[in-house]
């Protein structure tokens, strides 16, 4: 479907969109599509001078102005997440999505060897913090007439493989928080999917593959169709699955 897949070009019109991790790769590249197609997305990451500088590219390209919400999310609290909530509450009066992207990857180890403030920080990025988000958010998304809440999950949340440690066990995590989520929204307007972008052109995959030859992987923006359908109306019905780029 999504190689083939041409949506609309304001098929996300007036939605009001939120992505976690905005400021690089993925999260980047699809703020700036979910912009290109009508929404108004709000940029959440921890480095500003990289949401301005997608903040900058979304305005000159006469889009919907976006929104910068800067936030650790490393050492966030429960109330840092209630203040986001507020914050959309406030500006927006409620949220029609929710794209979860930010990840962290220190780096691979056996778990015999992994140290436990390294666990734990990774655990707080990958799949506390999207939980946190996404439950202060709810009522917001339940405003909406047609909501997709989406978790970018990976290869070894699916298949445990040896030293991916903290962040394999975080996206097998992201990917049962999704289900169990799913389930317990089948009756709204909500829906929740997991996407698994396969090998991309990031830095958190040369990170862990730091002798791969970049060059031979798909770049961020080519996955735009299969998040794009995802989280615009077409995927309505689709909800507790897990969607692989290379399916």
């Amino acid at each position: 479907m999504h190689a083939e897949y041409q949506p609309a070009s304001d098929i996300l019109k007036d939605r009001i969109i939120l992505v976690t991790g905005a400021g690089a790769g993925i999260g980047r590249a699809m703020a700036l599509a979910y912009a290109r197609h009508g929404a108004t997305v709000v940029l959440l990451g921890k480095t500003v001078s990289k949401l301005e500088a997608v903040y900058d590219e979304i305005e000159a390209g006469g889009n919907a102005t976006p929104a910068i919400y800067p936030m650790h999310l490393e050492g966030a609290t429960p109330h840092d997440y209630d203040e986001l909530a507020d914050a959309m509450e406030s500006n927006f009066g409620r949220l029609d999505g929710i794209l979860h992207n930010a990840a962290s990857l220190p780096y691979l180890s056996r778990i015999k060897d992994y140290e436990t403030e390294d666990w734990l920080k990774v655990m707080q990025v990958n799949l506390n913090a999207p939980f946190q988000i996404t439950q202060a958010c709810l009522p917001l998304l339940g405003k909406s007439e047609d909501a997709s809440v989406i978790f970018t999950t990976d290869e070894v949340g699916r298949v445990g493989k040896a030293f991916w440690g903290a962040y394999g066990v975080s996206k097998f995590g992201i990917e049962g928080l999704a289900q169990i989520l799913a389930a317990e929204l089948t009756n709204s307007a909500i829906r929740v999917n997991c996407i698994d972008p396969g090998p991309t052109r990031t830095t958190l995959r040369k990170r862990a593959f730091p002798g791969e030859d970049n060059a031979s992987l798909k770049t961020p923006d080519t996955l735009a169709p299969l998040y794009l359908w995802a989280m615009g109306p077409e995927s309505r019905g689709t909800t507790g699955q897990r969607l692989s780029w290379d399916d």
